[in-house]
């Protein structure tokens, strides 16, 4: 079996993000704990997942820190997972998936569940905006640029130079 390549030094947080939460389940997890799910045996029977692979994925989830565990009972010891700050700050990205989703993926019976924003009583879709001037964002209007954190190291390599010139 060949060995996973780890994306978690690279100096992108796409890259990092895949790196932690790339593969299927780990998504789906994270979409049920937001559906409401709690218990080990939740998860199970909404996912139909293997238990020593949700095993892996919770403990992962835990370790990373958007989850945690919480004791319900002593004996035999049962846990809730639950999700943390750094958990529910996922959202947005699994509405982000939602919405693609739903534009591309949905048939014609229409899109199989819909975002309610329980504030103003609507359904809604995710968007992306600038945060500077609320105006969305998109592919055609956006650039990227090195940030602070792109390292010293690399920003003078040939290839990093012409990524960087075309925004």
């Amino acid at each position: 079996m060949t060995a996973r390549k780890s994306f978690a030094s690279w100096p992108c947080s796409i890259a990092r993000t895949v790196d932690l939460l790339g593969d299927a389940w780990t998504s789906l997890v994270l979409r049920e704990a937001f559906y409401g799910s709690r218990r080990f045996d939740e998860f199970q029977q909404e996912l139909g997942i293997a238990r020593n692979t949700l095993t892996d994925r919770l403990r992962r989830l835990v370790a990373e820190g958007l989850m945690e565990k919480r004791l319900y009972d002593s004996e035999p010891p049962r846990y809730d997972y639950v999700l943390t700050e750094k958990g529910r700050d996922f959202f947005p990205v699994l509405a982000a998936m939602t919405r693609w989703g739903d534009r591309w993926l949905a048939g014609e019976e229409g899109v199989p569940v819909t975002l309610h924003h329980d504030s103003c009583g609507h359904d809604a879709e995710a968007r992306v905006v600038c945060s500077a001037c609320g105006e969305p964002m998109g592919s055609e209007n956006t650039s990227v640029r090195m940030g602070p954190g792109y390292p010293e190291r690399l920003k003078s390599r040939p290839d990093v130079q012409r990524r960087f010139a075309r925004s």
